[in-house]
């Protein structure tokens, strides 16, 4: 049954059987893993999608201020520069929410 090791140099956590010989993050050795009990692991497993969600909003974020950008250049007319300018404004605080969340997350060790 595979299980989660949690290195204590770097925090990397590991699925398997074992904890790996090195951290494939900081190159601890084995010894500086700790296996994650059941409730911890859960975290973990429960959060991996609302997880990926966060990042993937992310990523949108990014793609609308490179549109909003673009659309700016363009300068068709000033109600249209307008609405570039406030989704690029408004969607970096959808950006900082999700970053947010994510640190929360990894601070209750659900990540």
């Amino acid at each position: 049954m595979k299980k989660l090791f949690k290195c204590s140099v770097c925090n990397y956590i590991h699925e398997g059987t074992d904890a790996p010989d090195a951290c494939p993050k900081c190159g601890a050795p084995k010894d500086k893993f700790v296996e994650l009990g059941a409730e911890d692991a859960q975290k973990v497993y429960a959060a991996e999608r609302t997880n990926d969600i966060h990042m993937e909003i992310i990523q949108l974020v990014d793609k609308i201020v490179e549109l909003s950008k673009e659309g700016i250049g363009i300068n068709l007319d000033p109600p249209c520069v307008s609405t570039f300018e406030k989704a690029k404004d408004e969607v970096y605080v959808i950006k900082q929410r999700s970053k947010a969340e994510l640190e929360g997350h990894m601070k209750k060790g659900k990540w």
